[in-house]
């Protein structure tokens, strides 16, 4: 690469770091902007210098071309990387890039503004023979093109992401729709054109990336599937696209190829398309890299950074058609700041702990201690795992989701481990507008796991020796250490839960045992693997409160109490309570018998596991709350003895 030496790149968090480290591996320098509210975030440390922008504010830092231009100038850059988003698809910040003498990493100027008016990308399609859904445009008085019938879908001629956006079901809600969609239009991309076309439901959003250079070669790199999104926005993509009939998947590549030919297209991007059955139509072209580009690179190989820049210096590509191939399946899964239970409401605050799995992929900028504010979009980071089939390769992003750990802030980590885990979308049920007409799928719900795992670390500590060679284990001084009862409150109220450290286990609701084991430390936190419920991580959230995640759901648990079991069962005033759940094998001394400290009164049974509960004190038996073969629940009250003094 002759052209360039420094890469000036024009964007902030995960798609930054991503690129510099693409920029640096190809023996470049990469120079930074950030915001003031950036001064100190990861991809700034991460670049061989950096420039301040602008305040906090995108519009007067990120999006102000001006000030991009005059840290480019000001560094010695020669390339300037847009990235996704902010000016990533501004024509007129290509061209001034052009202007200015600095070479822009993408397409054109003139590509950019043909394929980001919706109507013009629609023509090109039309004249490179691309199916396109039927519609067109909307002209002022708001007449709908000829023959379109409900229901169908309004959007805005310029722009994307879903803005501007509206589906029309009845002729009520058209006038409605065509105002909204106009006024959302003007405040985001300064442009009020619509269109409208045929609304295609229950299809799913497939798309093929691209890769030409300045040589005319133009080549597909297969393609993607981004039908598991809400409200327009991607959730989960993944690589191949699944599900696709072989001729539908080969004239979406084809298709792809052509208009790209045809609209003279440098660089990486994107076709995208709707597909239903066999039929297929062209909805937009993306003139950028795509925040889903990971998992095309891990089932081709290839690095869609640095073939960019190559294409950018005016390199041929180094391969043709024929030599890509794909290599089993990836999938992504995006990590948001936002409540899922409430809406997808974004979130904002100061992120405590933050623990990216170590089995994927993880293009992340966050850290512990970060402050993530309201002024850049609450993307925080994608996990990607790849297997050799779909089903390998969603079980690897299953248990990389369940390693994410991150506390602070509410994320969509728990929602996108139980979509991933859904039978849903084991068996590609989910389209496009599924999750919209599914508002509530896939809820949070209290876990076994969590539960499990809160009680087990409260045990440990309860149970830690202060000698630190007696460590109670039955190999040293001190003995095995006696079973605890963990009373703690958590998301549904105050609960007991058994645990006996030196066997390794918990026992939760209904009777059941888990089998708890340490698989790793990292500082005071702990990384639990739980017997049939999966992994936890464990994380001190101070003295009195414990934080746990499980299944990429953190939950807060406060510490009530650690007591013996023995004392628990030992019923010192009288109350006899079961110790575990389970069933009453049999009963030794009824109602009325007298008894002496120590004799058996009850036998439970559980797990093949027999427990007697004796007399503590001499008395007799006042009552008996249970019947020989009776299910009993941990603390239920088994038995009334009455001291010899009536008590």
């Amino acid at each position: 690469m002759t052209v360039f030496d420094t890469v000036l790149v024009a964007n902030r968090g995960e798609i930054a770091l991503r690129i510099i480290r693409s920029v640096r591996a190809a023996g470049l320098r990469a120079v930074a902007v950030y915001s003031d509210a950036d001064a100190h975030a990861p991809h700034v440390r991460a670049a061989d210098a950096a420039v301040r922008v602008g305040p906090a504010a995108a519009s007067r830092s990120y999006l102000d071309a001006d000030a991009i231009l005059a840290a480019a100038r000001g560094t010695g850059a020669g390339a300037v990387h847009p990235g996704y988003g902010f000016l990533a698809e501004s024509a007129p910040f290509a061209q001034a890039c052009a202007d200015a003498g600095l070479v822009f990493v993408g397409p054109p100027a003139a590509v950019i503004d043909r394929m980001g008016r919706k109507d013009e990308a629609r023509a090109v399609a039309e004249r490179a023979g691309v199916p396109v859904v039927p519609g067109g445009a909307i002209d002022d008085s708001g007449q709908l093109p000829a023959g379109l019938r409900l229901p169908l879908l309004v959007k805005a001629a310029a722009g994307g992401g879903g803005k501007g956006m509206r589906i029309v079901t009845t002729s009520a809600e058209l006038e409605g729709a065509l105002a909204s969609a106009r006024r959302e239009a003007v405040a985001a991309f300064g442009n009020g054109n619509l269109i409208a076309e045929r609304y295609v439901e229950r299809g799913n959003h497939v798309e093929v990336q691209v890769l030409a250079d300045a040589h005319r070669t133009v080549v597909h790199l297969l393609d993607r599937d981004c039908s598991v999104q809400r409200r327009y926005q991607k959730v989960i993509e993944e690589a191949p696209a699944p599900w696709l009939e072989p001729t539908v998947r080969d004239g979406l590549r084809e298709a792809a190829v052509e208009l790209a030919r045809e609209v003279g297209y440098v660089n990486a991007g994107t076709v995208e398309f709707i597909v239903t059955g066999s039929e297929f139509f062209f909805l937009e072209m993306n003139t950028r890299l795509q925040v889903e580009h990971p998992v095309t690179e891990m089932v081709t190989g290839l690095d869609l950074v640095d073939l960019q820049l190559r294409v950018a210096a005016g390199e041929p590509l180094p391969f043709a058609q024929s030599d890509v191939r794909s290599r089993g399946h990836a999938i992504e899964a995006r990590v948001y700041a936002e409540d899922p239970g409430h809406g997808f409401m974004p979130q904002a605050g100061q992120v405590r702990t933050v623990r990216w799995p170590a089995g994927a992929r993880t293009d992340a900028a966050l850290e512990a201690g970060q402050v993530v504010g309201t002024h850049y979009d609450p993307l925080l980071g994608k996990v990607i795992a790849w297997g050799a089939t779909r089903e390998a390769a969603g079980r690897r992003l299953r248990d990389a989701l369940d390693d994410t750990a991150i506390v602070g802030i509410t994320t969509n980590v728990g929602f996108l481990r139980r979509c991933v885990a859904s039978r849903e979308f084991a068996e590609g049920e989910i389209d496009t507008a599924w999750l919209d007409r599914h508002p509530d799928a896939f809820p949070a719900v209290p876990s076994t796991g969590a539960l499990a795992a809160a009680a087990w670390e409260l045990a440990v500590e309860a149970r830690a020796p202060a000698d630190p060679f007696a460590r109670g284990d039955g190999f040293r001084p001190g003995g095995p250490p006696a079973p605890v009862i963990v009373e703690l409150a958590g998301p549904t109220g105050a609960v007991r839960v058994r645990a006996e450290v030196a066997a390794g286990w918990t026992e939760v609701e209904g009777g059941v045992r888990i089998a708890v084991r340490t698989l790793a430390r990292d500082g005071d936190h702990r990384l639990l693997e739980l017997d049939g419920v999966g992994r936890a991580f464990h994380v001190d959230a101070g003295p009195d409160e414990l934080v746990v995640v499980s299944e990429g759901q953190p939950h807060l648990y406060n510490r009530l109490e650690v007591t013996d079991a023995e004392a628990v069962a030992a019923g010192g005033d009288g109350l006899l309570r079961a110790p575990m759940p389970g069933t009453v094998l049999a009963i030794a001394a009824g109602a009325g018998a007298a008894v002496l400290e120590g004799e058996p009164l009850l036998v439970l049974e559980a797990m093949k596991m027999e427990l007697t509960i004796t007399a503590p004190f001499d008395g007799r038996v006042g009552r008996l709350a249970v019947a020989a073969g009776e299910q009993v629940d941990l603390d239920q009250l088994l038995i009334e003895l009455e001291s010899d003094d009536g008590e």
